[in-house]
């Protein structure tokens, strides 16, 4: 069966990922920061968890050395996030700005770096990168977040070059949206059911070819702006 690697497995998006994909008997590795306490994730039969925070290079490196003989061909960068959502104009943590910058657009390409040669094997292999459409700078008719909005930009500058220069190599590479849906940093008041959110994905995932690589989706496979 084909495996998978999720990064932010723990909870939310990731996490009903790590349910989907080993109900359908692939072999899933998930990431936590604190593997301990990570029990929903460590309740689902068949997921092999992992200490990994997103920001620490040396973890990326311990994991890496862990699936030294791995055959990955889904990668996963969902880990990320939210920074001070309600900060206003004139209040901005510069601080708080960079480390979201850090995790949400250097930290996915620097695992991403770490498990491509895990992927090698695969002649049609996909990497995601959870993004959002607050990245979207043609979408954006709201202003303010912008931590959030300028990482998740930078995220999708990275997918359309990284899938520019892994073109060669036949691994495509996509930016999802995964739309507004009940998860921690969705909140509760969400419309849209976490399971609904990945089943689609995956869907999406499976019909992804070379032409989609470097372009932008929401979770329904509708085509978005950058």
């Amino acid at each position: 069966m084909p495996t998978v690697l999720i990064t932010g497995a723990n909870r939310g998006i990731g996490l009903e990922f790590a349910r989907q994909y080993a109900a359908e008997g692939w072999t899933v590795h998930g990431s936590a920061r604190d593997p301990e306490n990570a029990t929903a994730l460590n309740g689902i039969g068949g997921v092999t968890v992992h200490r990994l925070d997103v920001g620490d290079a040396a973890q990326i490196a311990a994991v890496a050395v862990t699936l030294a003989d791995a055959k990955i061909d889904l990668l996963i960068n969902n880990a990320g996030v939210s920074g001070a959502e309600n900060a206003a104009l004139g209040e901005i943590d510069y601080d708080t700005w960079l480390e979201v910058l850090r995790i949400n657009a250097l930290a996915p390409l620097r695992v991403t770096e770490a498990f491509l040669p895990r992927m090698a094997h695969a002649p049609t292999g996909l990497i995601v990168f959870m993004s959002s459409r607050a990245g979207s700078i043609t979408s954006n008719i709201a202003g303010s977040r912008y931590p959030y909005r300028t990482s998740k930009a930078a995220l999708n500058a990275v997918v359309r070059s990284l899938a520019l220069d892994l073109l060669p190599r036949g691994i495509n590479c996509i930016a999802m949206h995964p739309g507004w849906a009940r998860t921690d940093m969705g909140g509760a008041v969400a419309p849209l059911d976490p399971e609904e959110s990945v089943r689609c994905m995956r869907e999406l995932f499976r019909r992804v070819e070379p032409h989609d690589t470097g372009h932008f989706f929401n979770y329904d496979g509708r085509e978005l702006d950058w």
